[in-house]
Formats: structure tokens, C-alpha cells, sequence
């Protein structure tokens, strides 16, 4: 029998059946798509799942409709095996074959048999007790001890435990126990106007506010046929780019700092806050908020472009006095090592994957921002990560100059279609976020709506990059370590 296929567009949508979904599923990634995003769809009877794959600009849609169980693609992608635990954790979706079926999202004194993304869900039954421990895999051995960290830190960042099995100081094996705090987000969304989501888009990672609102708003755009004029698009990229400054400028300096080099990071913390400040007067806001919309983007100014040049010049000199220190770049160089094929089989994104050698960026699958220059550093240790951020910087500060030298006005909006499509109204969005690729999808009921938002931030990828990168490292190197992937608990933990 042949698929239902459906044309969107930008996007092709394949209905299947269980029986032929890993085959697809296969030749979609052996054709070089990669995993983009699962999402569940609780329709009473049944449970519809979302595969979407994405090669370049091309978008590619799986739809299985089941009962309630659906094969696992773990066995042709890592990545789907953690969505497919994250489905079972939230929609309570069976998923046969799978290797590790173990809970991801809801931690063991969740309720059993309570889904929280159902539609009969409702109020949550008493929870088990707190301290229960969570069932960490032990490592046994002459001299094998564990050292826990977390989940509360001694910084301003959310919950996470990591759980070291070491001998003397090298680590055998790390595991990151994360989702401490559900929030919800998703769940929050369904049933509110656009208006209403927008602002729970800008704060999924408060670092990322252009990235996560701009592709809730592409998103939008393609599910209500929204077209959005070119100078909107400009200045949107000018945003991001904003974004993606201030962002690698601070890890840089935080970097410096692990390895005991304070003088670079409070020059780099100077740098920054030139940058925030730039924000602030281009926007209103220190980070980013409010200037995208729907159809529209609104800046009070456009940033002075010899005045970033300035900041990009400035870090530059920071990040080379900091390397011509033997022990700063002899701390850096060779440490944590994440090869290209480890990078590559976990589908790691953004400047962790860049490092490695693997250069996913959705900013070339844009006329606007083609040109934008790809880092060249391969090793995959710390030092190169430090080096593509560097190296982004300059390329970020290229890309606005070729953007301002439009003359983008400061406001462009086009007015939202009073009509929706025919048929269930989807749209996918995607943006490089400064962590790497930023993929929303959004369907929305009859009455506009919206009935379901699924986001990936692209530390989903990445957090399990982390681990596969410090076996075989020591523990002082964990701090600096954690830094160079700069993980976001806050979009991971939705």
C-alpha cells in the first residue's frame, strides 16, 4: 500500500504504519537528513507521533497514529531513543524494543501511570517520596569511589546531578541526572492565542530570547500562510547575531576563569555588559526581549557596527594573551576530547558539534545569511570549542555589517492573515540559536488556537555529549569541562 503523502510548504508529510516506520526512518538518515524533533499528539484513541527530519532546507515528516505503542528508532538514532523516553515519561506511549526503557523526564517519585502531556491528565495524584534514590548505574572495582554534585549549585543556575565513578582522580563514568524542574511549558501553551505564547517562548532559556521566540514565530508564520517581508527577516538576523554575541563573549571569559585566569574574565565581563548595553538601546531590553513578533520586528535602533567591531577586536586580544599562557592553553588543549564520529552518532549541535568537526548551521540554508563564515577547528577539545566561539564572534560581526548595509528600517510588519489553511494547521520553525539549532513546531485547532507546541533547544542534542566527553578526563577538569559545552538546564528541562 502506498503512504499518504501530504505537501506543505517547505515541508513533506508521510503518513505510516508501525511495520514501516524504521525502515523510512533509516533511509531518511541515510539519505543525510537528521533528526530534528518527536512530538506526541494525544487524539483520545489514539496517539499521534511526529518524526521530523531535516537536510538542509528540505523538511520531512513521519506521522504514525497508533494505540499507544510505537517501534523505537533507537537502533538507527541515538537521539530518537531519548525522545522515544521522553514520549513514555509524557504521553505514556509504549515503545517496543527499546534498549534502555527506563524513565528520562519524570524522576522516580513521579506517580506511575499519570502522564502529564494527556488530555485527561488532570490534577496530579500525591507523589512519592522525594528521596528516593534514582537507580545510577554503579561501577565496581579496586578503588572505585563516587562523588556527587548537585543538583543545588553554588551558582545562579538551575538543578542538575552528576554522579562521578572515579579512580584517584580519572573519571570512568559520568552520569547527568537532569529534569528536576517540568515546568510545563508545552503543556501551558495549548489553548492560548499566539499573543499569549509568545512571551513563554522568550523565556524557555534566557539566554536564548531571539533564538527560542523567532522560531515559535517561523513556526507560526508557516502554519497561517504568514508571509513576512524581507526587511522583517533583516533585522531578525541582526537579533540573533546580538544574541550570539554577548553569549560567546561571556563564555570565553568563564573559560579563562576555570582555569584560574581571572584578569581575562573580568575583561570579558566588561565586553559583555558594552554588549548588553548595545542590547538595551537596540531593543529596550538587555536580553533581546520584546523586538520579535509574528510577522514583525521591532528595534528602537540598530547597533553601531564599528562599535562591535570594537568588542570583537577587544575579546580577540583577551582570548590571545589568555592563550599565551602556557597553562591556561596547556589546560585547554587535549581535554575532553569529543571525536567527529562521537559527535556525529549522538547528534550533537552548534558550536559542540563545530568543534568536533561537524558543521550543522541553518543560517546557510538562508539566502540572507548564507555568506556566514564556518569555524575550522576539528580537535574537539576545550581549546576548540573556546575557538569556534571565538571565531563565531568575527563571523557574527560580519554578518550584521552585510545585513546593516540593507538600511533595515526599524520597524517592519506584515498583518496577520485573517484566515487559517485548510486542513490541520502546522508549521515548523528553525533558527541557529547561539547554542546551536532552535526547531518549534506548532499545530493549532480550528478557532486559531494553539493545540500543541513542541520545542527542541539544542541542549536536548547535547547534554548527552557531555559524559562521552569526560571519561577518561580527571575531575578538576569537570568545571571547565561543563563550561566549554555551556548546557542550558532551563531549555532542556521544559
Amino acid at each position: 500500500m502506498s503512504a499518504d503523502v501530504r505537501s506543505y510548504p517547505g515541508r513533506r508529510q508521510v503518513v505510516v504504519g508501525a511495520g514501516e516506520l524504521v525502515e523510512r526512518a533509516g533511509r531518511l538518515l541515510g539519505d543525510g537528513y537528521r533528526l530534528g524533533l518527536v512530538a506526541g499528539h494525544d487524539e483520545g484513541d489514539v496517539v499521534r507521533v511526529v518524526y521530523l527530519f531535516v537536510r538542509g532546507t528540505a523538511r520531512v515528516e513521519l506521522v504514525l497514529s497508533s494505540g499507544g505503542v510505537v517501534p523505537s528508532l533507537a537502533g538507527v538514532s541515538f537521539a530518537a531513543g531519548r525522545f522515544e523516553r521522553e514520549l513514555r515519561d509524557l504521553f505514556g506511549v509504549e515503545v517496543q524494543g527499546h534498549p534502555l526503557p527506563r524513565r528520562l523526564v519524570v524522576h522516580q517519585h513521579w506517580p506511575q501511570g499519570w502522564y502529564p502531556m494527556r488530555r485527561d491528565a488532570g490534577e496530579p495524584p500525591a507523589f512519592g517520596d522525594v528521596d528516593e534514590p534514582y537507580p545510577f548505574l554503579t561501577v565496581d572495582g579496586t578503588g572505585v569511589y563516587e562523588i556527587p554534585v548537585g543538583p543545588i549549585h553554588a551558582g545562579l543556575i538551575e538543578p542538575g546531578h552528576f554522579r562521578f565513578s572515579v579512580v584517584g582522580e580519572t573519571i570512568l563514568k559520568l552520569k547527568a541526572r537532569l529534569w528536576f524542574v517540568h515546568k510545563g511549558i508545552e503543556k501551558l501553551a495549548e489553548g492560548k492565542l499566539i499573543a499569549d505564547v509568545l512571551p513563554l517562548a522568550e523565556r524557555i532559556s534566557g539566554d536564548t530570547a531571539v533564538g527560542h521566540a523567532l522560531a515559535f514565530c517561523l513556526a507560526v508564520e508557516v502554519a497561517r500562510d504568514w508571509a513576512v517581508q524581507p526587511e522583517t527577516q533583516t533585522v531578525r538576523a541582526i537579533l540573533l547575531e546580538l544574541e550570539r554575541l554577548y553569549n560567546h563573549v561571556t563564555d570565553i571569559g568563564a573559560l579563562c576563569n576555570d582555569v584560574g585566569y581571572g584578569i581575562a574574565n573580568a575583561h570579558a565581563q566588561r565586553i559583555r555588559e558594552q554588549l548588553l548595553r548595545i542590547n538595551k538601546d537596540t531593543t529596550g531590553h538587555r536580553l533581546l526581549r520584546g523586538a520579535v513578533a509574528p510577522g514583525a520586528a521591532r528595534v528602537r535602533s540598530l547597533p553601531d557596527l564599528d562599535v562591535l567591531k570594537a568588542a570583537a577586536a577587544d575579546i580577540q586580544e583577551v582570548a590571545d594573551l589568555a592563550l599565551a599562557n602556557s597553562v591556561v592553553r596547556d589546560r585547554m588543549t587535549g581535554t575532553a576530547v569529543l571525536s567527529t564520529t562521537q559527535a556525529r552518532d549522538l547528534g550533537t549541535l552548534g558550536y559542540v558539534a563545530r568543534a568536533s568537526g561537524i558543521d550543522h548551521d541553518v543560517r546557510r540554508d538562508s539566502e540572507l545569511t548564507a555568506s556566514v563564515r564556518a569555524p575550522e577547528h576539528t580537535t574537539g577539545d576545550v581549546l576548540a570549542r573556546l575557538l569556534t566561539r571565538l571565531d563565531e564572534i568575527h563571523a557574527s560581526v560580519e554578518l550584521i555589517g552585510e545585513l546593516l548595509r540593507t538600511r533595515p528600517p526599524l520597524t517592519s510588519e506584515t498583518s496577520k492573515p485573517t484566515w487559517l489553511p485548510a486542513g490541520r494547521s502546522s508549521g515548523v520553525g528553525l533558527t541557529e540559536g547561539w547554542r546551536g539549532t532552535i526547531a518549534h513546531r506548532l499545530e493549532f485547532a480550528p478557532d486559531g488556537t494553539v493545540s500543541r507546541w513542541k520545542i527542541v533547544d539544542p541542549s536536548f542534542f547535547n547534554w548527552p555529549a557531555l559524559p562521552v566527553a569526560l571519561a577518561d578526563t580527571i575531575v578538576p577538569d569537570f568545571p571547565l569541562t561543563n563550561k566549554s559545552f555551556n548546557l542550558s538546564y532551563a531549555g532542556n528541562d521544559l
